[in-house]
């Protein structure tokens, strides 16, 4: 019977080992700092969106819930007559670097998303340049949206403008 339990556990042990490697576990791989690439833990698989993969935007996700998710909501679907939707938003597709701007110095402009108009007041949120990219790269790609990316650089070169 101990012969058994030995056996059980080193064949649990190799499986594992072979299981963490093969995932990269065991690989050493290597950080790039290069701030051109976006900020996101792994290139998007086939166009999935963070529903699918929740891991790529983690980062932006906690963003999200922590900055934005009050005004619009869980689902991105905002408020009616108060706060836009992000969720399949054409206003959010359709322009990344106002986006940004939108983010870095707030905006109080009338907007239409999606044929409706919006005249509410949307403060400049008080987040690091990695924190706007890694929100924005989550709303572009979250909730139907398939908005490409945001890199900390251009989200640098909006706050000095």
């Amino acid at each position: 019977m101990k012969s058994f339990q030995l056996l059980l556990s080193t064949g649990l042990i190799i499986t594992g080992s072979a299981i963490l490697y093969s995932c990269g576990g065991g690989e050493n791989k290597p950080t790039s700092t290069s701030q051109e690439k976006p900020v996101m833990d792994a290139p998007p698989p086939d166009n999935k969106t963070p529903e699918t993969t929740p891991s790529l935007y983690a980062k932006g996700e906690e963003v999200y819930k922590q900055t934005c998710q009050a005004c619009h909501q869980a689902n991105g679907e905002g408020l009616p007559n108060a706060f836009p939707p992000l969720a399949k938003s054409d206003y959010l597709i359709a322009d990344k670097t106002r986006a940004i701007k939108q983010i870095l110095k707030g905006s109080s402009e009338e907007i239409v998303v999606n044929g409706q108009k919006f005249n509410g007041t949307m403060p400049p949120q008080s987040l690091t340049d990695e924190q706007v990219a890694d929100v924005l790269n989550y709303a572009l790609n979250s909730w139907g949206n398939n908005g490409g990316t945001v890199t900390i650089d251009e989200v640098k070169l909006q706050r000095g403008n």
